[in-house]
């Protein structure tokens, strides 16, 4: 495993490790070709194939979850074209770490050895700290290998990504992770497990080789006399929590999901969802805001229950709290989800939004305005204001937009769910509105014959 204190470079990076380091360390790759589970860059045609074929490397972002082979990467493309190698941790590194690193790096510039500096967690440097690497990077100084879990959109400088490739390492699959399993086995023998207790192993590092390892070699140690089924298994071995950083990309990445599953109408992957983010340790009531929210954005007056439902839940949550208050969430989850759906009001928000910015301060029609004083009688507040409750079917079909706006139409329902009726009342009124208007003309016309 990196030593997250190294700072020194090493000429030579792929050296043996000793005999008591760990299994993980003692199986690290020792050339791109071992590389397990990311054959889409490493191979032949993957983009670090083609660096080291032609013996240039550029300096890259290496984007991808714990475990997945970003420091092995890193180690192995320096010594695939003989550069120095160089590795830093943000964890651990300041600017002191950084000035340092890059006079050694332009000392061996000057004598001809180029160095490839190899940044662990570089997402966790600041913005200014970040902006000290580019002008080593332009000018050659160094080929930057930065190594992030982050989403390097959001966690890294645009002008640091600009001169940077990213390039995306997978989640170990299951056959990467039984591949690495059967390297242990061929060092240390088979593991004391049952076929179906090893597939669940394989299951429980939820992609993360170097957790796998790590489980792999604490059944080695134990030295068990009988291999172990999946429920020994279990009871030996915790399950590895899943990767969720509550204020990070897979929080968005997954109430995306969510959002999306329930926009697509399917409850049965909207509660997976909503079940991965709550057993990961979410906060119930940020789920609860953003089913208030889908009520009222995806579903609206298609059916009006829905944001009723998602408000009772939170009702019920902070009443009972967890875990009993939780069905609640997934009963406004699964109502969500099935419920008819209509953007409707949400477009009708951003319309009518739009229209009021850019409108300014249009004054509403006289008629329609209070005047609760002399003077605001006078000047003709109030004045042919018809009462609808006093008008044929309680409908005057009065005008009711400024004078220089004409009548807007911000809200259509659609054919779906209780829109349907409502959409049957706009019609209705409308077609008052429209007798009234062709009432009136009329009357106009025999005043003026």
């Amino acid at each position: 495993m990196a030593d997250l204190f190294e700072t020194e470079a090493q000429k030579a990076p792929v050296e043996a490790p000793r005999d008591d380091a760990p299994l993980a360390d003692r199986l690290r790759p020792r050339a791109l070709s071992e590389v397990i589970g990311q054959e889409h860059l490493t191979g032949p045609e993957g983009a670090i194939g083609r660096m080291v074929a032609a013996g240039k490397l550029a300096s890259m972002i290496l984007w991808g979850p714990p475990g997945t082979g970003k420091t092995s990467i890193a180690r192995l493309l320096a010594a695939s074209v003989g550069m120095r190698f160089q590795s830093i941790s943000a964890v651990f590194s300041g600017v002191a770490d950084l000035k340092k690193a890059f006079a050694e790096a332009d000392k061996m510039a000057g004598a001809g050895q180029k160095t490839l500096l190899f940044v662990d967690e570089i997402h966790r440097f600041n913005r200014a700290q970040q902006d000290g690497f580019l002008p080593f990077v332009e000018r050659g100084t160094v080929t930057l290998v930065g190594a992030t879990t982050e989403n390097p959109s959001f966690a890294l400088n645009a002008a640091l990504l600009s001169r940077a490739q990213v390039l995306i390492l997978e989640r170990l699959g299951h056959e990467a992770l039984g591949a690495l399993l059967e390297r242990a086995e061929g060092l240390e023998g088979p593991l004391p497990l049952t076929d179906e207790a090893r597939a669940a192993l394989i299951a429980s590092a939820d992609g993360d080789g170097r957790f796998l390892l790590g489980q792999a070699e604490t059944l080695y140690n134990a030295k068990l006399p009988e291999p172990l089924d999946p429920q020994g298994l279990s009871a030996f071995l915790q399950r590895r929590v899943a990767v969720y950083d509550k204020d990070r990309d897979g929080h968005y990445n997954l109430i995306s999901a969510l959002h999306k599953s329930l926009r697509g109408s399917d409850p049965q992957a909207a509660l997976y969802y909503l079940a991965r983010m709550l057993t990961a340790g979410e906060e119930p009531l940020y789920v609860l805001r953003r089913l208030v929210r889908f009520a009222s954005e995806d579903i609206g007056l298609a059916d009006p229950q829905a944001l009723t439902q998602c408000l009772a839940a939170k009702d019920a949550y902070q009443f009972l709290g967890s875990p009993e208050g939780e069905l609640a969430i997934v009963q406004a989850c699964l109502y969500c989800a099935t419920a008819p759906k209509s953007n409707a009001a949400y477009a009708a928000q951003k319309a009518a939004f739009k229209s009021a910015r850019e409108t300014g301060s249009l004054m509403p029609p006289a008629n329609i305005l209070n005047a609760p004083t002399a003077l605001m009688k006078d000047i003709g507040y109030g004045k042919g204001y018809s009462y609808d409750h006093e008008a044929e079917d309680g409908f005057s079909g009065d005008n009711y937009w400024p004078d220089d706006l004409p009548p807007q139409t911000f809200y259509e329902p659609v054919e779906r769910g209780f829109e349907r009726k409502v959409k049957e009342r706009i019609d209705y009124w409308n077609r008052l509105r429209e007798g009234r208007k062709s009432s009136s003309s009329e009357a106009v016309g025999h005043k003026n014959a």
